[in-house]
């Protein structure tokens, strides 16, 4: 299991986000390298391959994740009990595509927190200083012994 992987539910082929690469008390800052064997330049678009966007705001949200995994660990709780679940997504702007064989540069930061709800916002630029992807967006954490469709299973109580 790699540290990413310890870190998140996320597994390959949907893990967008190979290594932390520097972090602070509300940032932390990642890296992808976009492979050009990906299987998503296949179909997009055959001749001129484009990481699709979907997947480039993906990585900005699974570093996210990375982040309040480890923000959880300073805390000395543990984010394994929660599912990180998307719940917002404002202003994304994209200004750069992506190509095979690109570095994306990807920073968080936390903006806000209210209980388990967290807002941050999301810079992607390539390790050439390219700025690809701005986005704000919300995460929700849902108790993991849910499957989100209904309230969690209720819990012991002492008697």
């Amino acid at each position: 299991m790699t540290p990413i992987e310890k870190l998140i539910p996320h597994r390959p082929p949907f893990l967008f986000v190979d290594e932390i690469i520097a972090e602070t008390d509300d940032t932390l800052t990642t890296r992808r390298r976009v492979r050009p064997d990906e299987d998503f330049f296949k179909g997009h678009y055959p001749g001129n391959p484009i990481m699709p966007g979907v997947l480039i705001c993906e990585s900005v949200f699974q570093s996210g994740c990375i982040f309040l995994a480890k923000q959880f660990a300073a805390k000395g709780e543990d984010l394994s009990h929660y599912t990180p679940v998307l719940t917002r997504i404002t202003e994304v702007k994209f200004k750069n595509s992506v190509k095979p064989g690109d570095e994306l540069i990807i920073d968080v930061k936390l903006k806000d927190s209210l209980g388990r709800f967290m807002f941050l916002s999301g810079l992607v630029r390539t390790a050439d200083n390219r700025k690809v992807l701005t986005v704000d967006f919300g995460v929700a954490l849902v108790d993991a012994s849910s499957n989100g469709s209904g309230p969690p299973p209720a819990r012991p109580t002492a008697q």
